[in-house]
């Protein structure tokens, strides 16, 4: 893990990586999801793969209970195999959507408040939304700055490991 950034804001510390989402050291992980919580690719199907069937049949479980998640929202799943106390699925927006940065700003905050309700003091996410769901990294850049500015967790490790977000994530951060 190569540490890229540390930000701190008034309760929270920022800290930008490059390194592998699955092996930070944090109480709970966030999960790039769309809101059915199908983690066909991406980042979601790797963290399924490690988490095992426990976290696919908690999140259909969850999805026929509640419907699909709305873009904007956030839920928490077991971690399964995973060292984490579990596992908080935010439905980023994708491309062509329209106001995708409120949109992500407020999945990562739902799922940053998710994490403050359980006891949680740190959480690590990867580009939500960046990636399959194509919204422009400069937009993806700004929500992350925004939501862990206003974030009650001690602190969120942005976990990347594509230079074209890298960069445009230390350049919204001015470092």
């Amino acid at each position: 893990m190569e540490v890229l950034a540390s930000v701190g804001y008034s309760a929270c510390t920022l800290e930008v990586v490059k390194g592998d989402l699955l092996a930070q050291p944090v109480d709970a992980i966030v999960n790039a999801a769309n809101g059915h919580l199908a983690h066909g690719g991406g980042v979601a199907a790797i963290i399924s793969r490690a988490a095992g069937n426990a976290l696919q049949e908690e999140c259909d479980r969850l999805v026929q209970q509640n419907g699909p998640f709305p873009t904007g929202s956030a839920v928490i799943s077991t971690a399964g195999k995973l060292p984490f106390e579990g596992v908080i699925h935010a439905v980023g927006p994708r491309r062509g959507e329209g106001d995708e940065e409120r949109k992500l700003e407020r999945a990562l905050s739902s799922a940053f408040e998710a994490a403050h309700r359980r006891g949680w003091r740190t959480v690590a996410f990867p580009a939500v939304s960046a990636g399959i769901f194509a919204v422009p990294l400069d937009i993806c850049a700004r929500a992350y700055a925004a939501a862990a500015r206003r974030s009650p967790l001690r602190k969120v490790v942005l976990c990347l490991r594509d230079q074209p977000i890298i960069d445009a994530v230390l350049k919204e951060l001015k470092v």
